[in-house]
């Protein structure tokens, strides 16, 4: 599998270890060891979306190459690439995004997004939980001083069916986890290949060489020796009971028909597969479209490869049509299947990339300027949200911030912005300090 590594030097493999306790990425067998069944009902009485997939491009994706070019700046500033027209009269985007281009009517773009978080420790926990860090963050930080949007999404919902109600393909993102909602909120990470033939998400069914009568006798054995007491206080945090919810919650997903055919990825027909690209990402992307049918809320497709301090478009001439065609896909699929009004698609980064192109033919991280897509869930089509200066150095026109993002999140999934939440010493906590969402969205 592709590793990509950002200016911290760290690779998708260090994102699986480094995490903070209890809130890191899990698998399947170590997220539900402290799942709870039941979660508290905040949604709103109507419901736009259904479901949320987040498709997060790690390390900061150029607003200049995507959905905001600037042909008329400098040639230093506007980089190699071309403007090509969309289906939104006089709006342009970057060359590589040619299918968005063409279904760019359902698309509302926001290109007015911006703060000060200008590394991605601190920018990434910014934009997936609208609360800014509370202390200097630097790049390569895994923080958690908020929840983010999944696990706020998957406490609000909670799950069903034996599938978890937040997922983070193929692992977490670095600020993705619950902080202190706990760690049965932490996303499911599934970090296979669904591109392989051999793709089979571990912990979701028996394991070869174990038949059901000889997974039932085991449990008959463990239920005989099993001789702790349990801490009848309610208040009380048992570890005993936790592991008895695990083995339960365990049993529950391995016999789960609707788990076992989330991901059975092989049963799409093949020019389906190829619609989304038979590529590692294209086929995630068709997992999580698999997931939102199975009734998931809250997905997060986590791409990295997006810190483009060099050779910036030596790199996206190879990757963005792959991005372009997969997402693209996605949305007409969604379309076609009457589920694009229920599921709310999202695609940004942490930030932006800096006007001039540096020494090394890349940009540098910028946070004065952003550019975010929307689809679905009522998310009006054939939009352009705020602007840049015409050298895309700083928002200008509707300058928006992330509390204005993911308040729109929350609001689209029936989840009040406003809402106080408690810790668990019973401080209270806003889950969005600034609860002001997008009006253009909800139009």
């Amino acid at each position: 599998m592709t590793r990509y590594r950002n200016c911290t030097g760290l690779t998708r493999r260090n994102a699986l270890q480094l995490g903070l306790g209890g809130f890191v990425g899990m698998s399947f067998a170590g997220g539900l060891r402290r799942r709870a069944q039941a979660a508290e009902s905040g949604a709103a009485s109507r419901v736009e979306a259904k479901s949320c997939i987040l498709i997060w491009l790690d390390g900061g994706p150029t607003h200049y190459e995507t959905f905001d070019p600037k042909p008329l700046a400098p040639k230093e500033v506007r980089g190699e690439f071309e403007p090509i027209a969309t289906r939104i009269p006089g709006a342009f985007f970057s060359q590589h995004l040619t299918r968005l281009a063409g279904i760019a009517d359902k698309l509302s773009i926001v290109r007015s997004i911006c703060h000060n978080q200008g590394n991605h420790g601190a920018g990434n926990h910014y934009m997936m939980t609208g609360a800014p860090p509370r202390i200097p963050v630097g790049c390569g930080a895994f923080v958690s001083f908020h929840p983010s949007l999944g696990s706020s999404t998957a406490h609000a919902r909670g799950h069903k069916d034996g599938l978890p109600a937040y997922f983070s393909i193929p692992n977490m993102t670095r600020s993705g986890g619950p902080n202190f909602l706990g760690a049965q909120y932490a996303p499911f990470v599934v970090p296979d290949n669904p591109d392989s033939n051999s793709f089979r998400v571990r912990d979701v069914a028996l394991p070869n060489g174990i038949t059901d009568d000889r997974f039932l006798q085991r449990e008959s054995i463990r239920s005989r020796v099993d001789r702790l007491p349990r801490v009848t206080d309610a208040a009380a945090a048992d570890p005993v009971r936790a592991l008895d919810d695990y083995y339960q919650q365990g049993q529950q997903l391995m016999r789960s028909e609707k788990a076992q055919a989330a991901f059975n990825i092989q049963k799409e027909a093949p020019t389906i597969r190829e619609k989304y690209g038979r590529n590692a990402f294209g086929q995630r992307v068709l997992l999580a479209r698999r997931l939102v049918e199975a009734g998931v809320p809250f997905i997060t497709l986590n791409e990295g490869g997006w810190d483009h301090h060099a050779n910036l478009f030596q790199s996206l001439n190879k990757r963005m049509p792959e991005v372009d065609a997969s997402v693209a896909a996605l949305i007409d699929d969604l379309d076609q299947r009457g589920m694009l009004d229920s599921t709310l698609v999202v695609m940004l980064g942490e930030f932006g990339r800096t006007p001039k192109i540096n020494n090394d033919a890349g940009r540098d991280h910028w946070s004065q300027a952003m550019s975010v897509m929307l689809a679905g869930a009522g998310v009006p089509g054939g939009r352009i949200i705020g602007a840049t200066d015409r050298a895309g150095y700083n928002a200008v026109d509707r300058v928006l911030s992330p509390e204005n993002f993911v308040s729109s999140i929350y609001k689209k999934l029936g989840i009040d912005p406003d809402k106080i939440l408690y810790t668990p010493q019973g401080r209270p906590s806003h889950l969005v300090s600034d609860p002001t969402v997008i009006d253009e969205l909800f139009a």
